[in-house]
């Protein structure tokens, strides 16, 4: 790439034997040319001035801002106090546990024993035996008998061989009793298909046909029965299963039913169950009295961006 000339580069010229015009124009071109270099410097000095000063606001933002990052933190830490002193002063009744919450802390206590019992009866099996004084044996607790109306299924375990097993002997023995243990069980949620078949009958002389109508259906046109509306509903609002996950338990059985399928088939569900609603409210307004439970809950108001004061009965 070729480098443009400059004053610099070209040859010395002897301003006496030039015409006193030329000499003039000469004059006030190194005139200019040294007030722009001024200018410049000028401009120099000046953008260096403006990047001192632009690097010292930097530095008191910095510092600025590392003083409100500390005045947080010290405010934060104030007021987690003044929480611990307000629940340690006026939290005493107010966050005691209740029945349930109790109970849920015992079902943890009895699962971590069941737990470390039976490691521990592992690892015990796994001790060479060693020759140890008889004692008396443990008192086993009364465990509470099974429901009667519960379905038993009997398993029978009997010896393939019923003769004597001496050799000297070999007689058929005889039956003289049983011992009976019953073990709780369960069957998951069974999906299965109604399968309705409406026959058709034609009259060949009147030409008529005669079909039943179709049953009625809690989702009109869907594939949900009224029993399995009913279960998702329970689910739902009973055992507060959230539909992702009741769509994660149906997975498991291979029946694919996406949340928003759920959500509409509780909908349809709570539509169908609207005049059973209407008589239940005929019939608690009718009542003289009306015992309530006036514990406030926070109900989610979208418009404002917070939480509104609201009551639940039923």
């Amino acid at each position: 790439m070729r480098r443009m000339l400059g004053l610099q580069d070209l040859p010395p010229i002897d301003e006496q034997q030039l015409p006193a015009q030329v000499v003039q124009v000469l004059a006030r071109m190194r005139q200019h040319i040294e007030q722009q270099a001024r200018q410049i410097e000028r401009g120099n000095d000046e953008i260096e001035c403006k990047a001192r000063e632009i690097r010292d606001k930097d530095r008191e933002i910095d510092r600025k801002s590392r003083e409100i990052a500390w005045r947080d933190t010290r405010l934060e830490k104030i007021t987690l106090e003044l929480a611990r002193l307000k629940r340690w002063k006026f939290g005493a009744k107010t966050e005691a546990m209740t029945a349930q919450q109790r109970a849920l802390f015992a079902e943890t206590l009895a699962e971590d024993e069941a737990g470390l019992q039976a490691q521990l009866a592992a690892l015990q099996a796994k001790l060479p035996e060693t020759a140890t004084a008889p004692k008396d044996a443990p008192r086993r607790p009364r465990r509470q008998a099974l429901p009667e109306h519960l379905q038993r299924v009997e398993h029978r375990h009997e010896p393939a061989d019923t003769a004597c097993p001496n050799a000297a002997c070999g007689q058929p023995m005889q039956r003289v009793g049983e011992d009976v243990s019953e073990k709780l069980d369960i069957i998951p949620a069974q999906f299965f298909v109604h399968r309705h078949v409406y026959g058709k009958w034609a009259c060949r002389c009147c030409q008529q046909l005669v079909q039943e109508p179709a049953e009625p259906d809690v989702v009109e046109g869907g594939i949900a029965a009224s029993g399995l509306v009913a279960h998702t509903l329970i689910s739902r609002f009973a055992d507060h299963l959230p539909y992702y996950r009741q769509e994660a338990i149906n997975a498991r059985a291979g029946v694919h039913t996406p949340r928003s399928t759920l959500a509409a088939w509780a909908g349809a569900g709570g539509a169908a169950l609207e005049p059973l609603y209407g008589a239940h409210k005929r019939f608690v307004l009718g009542t003289s009295v009306l015992h309530a439970d006036e514990t406030p809950i926070p109900l989610l108001d979208p418009g404002r961006g917070k939480t509104k004061k609201a009551y639940v009965w039923a």
